[in-house]
């Protein structure tokens, strides 16, 4: 297995059937989607700082997709990335409601721009899965442990049904599960403890399985017995990724989930 651990963990090695549930994100995790998610904010966002400098007379400075997009958004839900990203730039707007228009100047307007970006995409060219994260899931599933999604997102159900996944998970914790409870956003972990709940297992039975900072953050807060980050980043870019996952909370890192298949014999569901 070409896992990545801590150095305290070289020796480490993932028994998939040792857990009774695993939870995993989405963007980034089971679909390739993060990359249209960024894209549709760097949209939005440069459409709008663009609109922002013509009206204020600001130096228009467009949206940054490695440092502003993990900083202010990825992970997050969508109008909690508008404030952060905003306040970032010192810009204030007003709430705004659910119905506004896609150009309206409002939290809920821009959040909306955006959102209406990624389902063009989904509607005209699909969603792609990760295979080996898939693979991990099918064979979850065929040991018979619990197999939950977990995502701020308020497309997930739309990616899910668009990639083709939708029937491999037993819940689904989205963007609307959290704004209509009233979870906090991650890094808090109310979104996974949430998910664990509807799964009926305690966090220490549970794996958390993360891309995101703000997310792998958000397993090691709520206590999971194992917190996976999922590394897509070139190792030879201009830092390591895999670094930032473990020093956020990941307990392991891989670049592919299909790796924790490798060094797993048929394993049975712990009692």
């Amino acid at each position: 297995m070409n896992a990545r651990h801590e150095p305290d963990h070289r020796d480490d090695q993932v028994d998939i059937g040792a857990y009774q549930a695993w939870l995993f994100d989405l963007d980034g995790v089971l679909t390739m989607t993060a990359a249209v998610h960024a894209a549709a904010w760097k949209q939005a966002f440069d459409e709008f700082l663009a609109e922002e400098a013509a009206r204020s007379n600001r130096t228009f400075a467009p949206f940054d997709l490695l440092q502003d997009y993990e900083r202010y958004v990825d992970g997050e839900p969508r109008e909690d990335g508008v404030r952060n990203f905003l306040a970032s730039r010192g810009i204030e707007v007003a709430e705004g409601a659910d119905g506004d228009a896609p150009g309206t100047r409002s939290v809920k307007g821009l959040g909306n721009r955006k959102n209406e970006r990624v389902l063009e995409v989904f509607r005209t060219k699909g969603v792609a899965v990760y295979d080996g994260a898939i693979a991990l899931v099918k064979a979850l599933r065929d040991q018979g442990t619990a197999v939950g999604v977990v995502s701020a997102s308020e497309n997930t159900q739309a990616a899910l049904l668009a990639a083709g996944i939708a029937d491999l998970f037993d819940v689904c914790i989205d963007g609307h599960v959290v704004k209509d409870r009233r979870l906090a956003g991650k890094p808090a972990p109310d979104s996974y403890l949430e998910g664990a709940r509807a799964l009926r297992v305690s966090p220490g039975h549970a794996v958390v399985v993360e891309d995101a900072l703000a997310g792998v953050e958000a397993g090691r807060a709520g206590h999971f017995a194992l917190v996976v980050g999922v590394d897509h980043h070139d190792d030879a870019g201009e830092h390591d990724y895999a670094d930032e996952l473990y020093a956020h909370g990941a307990g392991v890192v891989v670049s592919d989930l299909g790796e924790l298949l490798s060094d797993n014999a048929t394993t049975s569901r712990p009692t």
